[in-house]
C-alpha cells in the first residue's frame, strides 16, 4: 500500500464531507423553506441562481469523493506505475485548485491548504 496516496485519498473524502456539511450550515441553512431540501430564499440572488449554486456546491464535494476513491484504489493497487496516467492530472488539479481557492479567498479559506497537501502527497506517492 502506498501510504502517501492513501492519506491523500482520505483527505479528499474528508474535505468533501466538511465542504458539504459546513456549506449547508454556514451558507444554505437560512436560505431554505422549512421542510425543503433545496434552498430557494434569497434577497441577493434569483431562486434559480441560488438553486444551481447549491447544486454546484455539492457537486464539488461529490467530485472530491470520487477523486478520493480513485486515489485510494490506486494506493491499494499492486503496481501503481500503471496508474501514473491518472495520478498526474489529479496532482495538477489539486495544485491548481489550491491556487484558485487561495487567490479567490485571499488565503483566508483553509481549503487551499488541504488541496495543496493532497497535491503534495499525490506527487510524493507517485
Amino acid at each position: 500500500m502506498n501510504i502517501y496516496l492513501f492519506i491523500a485519498g482520505i483527505l479528499c473524502i474528508l474535505l468533501g464531507v466538511v465542504h458539504s456539511t459546513l456549506g449547508e450550515y454556514l451558507i444554505f441553512k437560512n436560505k431554505r423553506e422549512k421542510g425543503k431540501l433545496v434552498p430557494s430564499k434569497s434577497t441577493e440572488l434569483k431562486e434559480r441562481h441560488l438553486r444551481i449554486l447549491w447544486a454546484t456546491w455539492h457537486l464539488a464535494s461529490l467530485f472530491g469523493w470520487c477523486i478520493g476513491g480513485i486515489v485510494i484504489q490506486i494506493a491499494l493497487a499492486q503496481h501503481i506505475e500503471s496508474y501514473t496516467i491518472f495520478l498526474e492530472p489529479i496532482t495538477y488539479t489539486m495544485f491548481l485548485t489550491s491556487i484558485l481557492v487561495f487567490v479567490g479567498t485571499k488565503g483566508k479559506h483553509p481549503g487551499w491548504l488541504v488541496l495543496l497537501t493532497i497535491g503534495i502527497l499525490i506527487f510524493i506517492g507517485n
